[in-house]
């Protein structure tokens, strides 16, 4: 399927309709004519205007957004939830722990950090998004203007190995989320996509508007596709509902204070986390698969992007609903639209570190291509978004976390 642009997703309705002067009622000596307000134009207008300026004032009664955050403790939702604070809106952080750490007293290790970065108190649930009942208490008992929805497995090798664990956790608990804020009337969803839901790309750089669902090579990728099929659908069934599909290319580093960073459980299934436990001595090498790609050194190339930038990418879909107040669905990129193979990071991070990173070179795996990146233009056209940092920021601020916590969120 060809995935429409953004501009092609978004309802326009009566966008532009309060810079216009509302017509007037048709009059009679300055008295007005009677008329059916069924038919009349004026009448639908005003109603329409209303309308608009209700959606767009959906947020006028608080100065603070409050945003509910799955998968919150996990690398990418820490960071969210960081620059969400930092930005002024109140979170409500869920999590179920697959991927993250809790302490003795069940609390989320990596939020605790993120208090003590923003001096403000995160209120967390530990909660299963696949469990129905626990996901619908927290509605309950909480009011939400919006949604962010991080929730889900996410390692692409394990995906081939446990397909039904993939599509039941992802793509149930995404439909328990979806139908708890359509009961509770919360109409504003910011989902977690990937880059992988474009499959082999089409052309380079990669746009919003290149094929989707073609050639995806892993259940991961396709519980991915599947999702911001389910969400298209919806927005175009629910018109007031306001969706941002943000496809992520490949998030890396670590916040600056190095307090927080990507802490995977057993063996990393990225590329940065792995050549970060070489070189801190935790692994002992690190294996390229293949080094006969289509690219200047022959080992694969991805657009690599600072867990920052990316987390900074939600708090932009976030303002651009509550400024615009009524966006449809809408899909961006988040990258930098550079890439870099897998021997230029290797020696970014040798060259922060001081450390020789050991490697070997392995076969390729399957469904692998030689080059990954995309064009994050509509992104900084529509949402005001741009990566700021490059790659010697990525590296500079993974190696700082990976120095500091050698052994992760776990005590050292």
């Amino acid at each position: 399927m060809t995935c429409p642009p953004s501009n092609q997703l978004t309802k326009s309705g009566h966008a532009n309709a309060s810079r216009h002067t509302a017509p007037r009622h048709p009059r009679k000596n300055g008295r007005l004519i009677a008329h059916s307000r069924q038919n009349c134009l004026v009448c639908k207008f005003s109603k329409q205007h209303l309308s608009l300026q209700n959606r767009r004032n959906r947020f006028s009664s608080s100065s603070t957004m409050h945003v509910l955050v799955t998968g919150a403790a996990g690398f990418i939702g820490s960071h969210t939830v960081l620059e969400l604070l930092e930005a002024g809106y109140s979170v409500y952080a869920i999590d179920n722990f697959s991927n993250s750490i809790q302490d003795e007293d069940g609390k989320a290790v990596s939020l605790q950090r993120v208090s003590n970065i923003t001096g403000k108190d995160i209120p967390f649930e530990k909660v299963d998004v696949t469990h129905n009942a626990e996901l619908e208490a927290v509605f309950k008992n909480h009011k939400f203007d919006a949604v962010i929805h991080l929730a889900a497995l996410k390692a692409v090798g394990e995906s081939v190995e446990k397909p039904l664990d993939y599509y039941s956790n992802n793509l149930i608990g995404s439909i328990n989320l979806i139908n708890c804020c359509r009961k509770y009337g919360v109409k504003n969803f910011v989902f977690s996509s990937s880059a992988t839901v474009y499959g082999p790309p089409e052309k380079l750089p990669i746009t919003e508007d290149c094929s989707t669902g073609q050639g995806i090579t892993n259940p991961y990728g396709q519980t991915k596709y599947m999702m911001e099929q389910m969400l298209i659908d919806f927005a175009k069934a629910e018109k007031d509902w306001n969706v941002v599909l943000l496809r992520y290319f490949n998030p890396v580093g670590a916040h600056p204070s190095g307090l927080i960073g990507e802490d995977p459980k057993g063996i990393p299934n990225n590329l940065m986390p792995y050549v970060s436990q070489v070189a801190i001595g935790k692994l002992p090498v690190l294996t390229v698969y293949g080094d006969k790609f289509d690219t200047p050194d022959g080992t694969g190339v991805r657009d690599y992007i600072h867990i920052v930038d990316l987390a900074k990418g939600h708090v932009a879909s976030l303002d651009r609903i509550k400024k615009e107040g009524n966006i449809g669905c809408e899909v961006y990129n988040l990258g930098t639209g550079k890439g870099y193979s897998v021997l230029e990071m290797v020696a970014a991070l040798e060259k922060v570190s001081g450390r020789k990173i050991a490697t070997k070179i392995g076969v390729p795996r399957p469904g692998d291509v030689a080059s990954v990146y995309c064009d994050p233009q509509l992104a900084e056209k529509m949402l005001g978004w741009k990566a700021a940092f490059g790659l010697d920021e990525m590296c500079r601020d993974l190696w700082n976390w990976q120095e500091k916590n050698p052994s992760g969120f776990v005590k050292n």
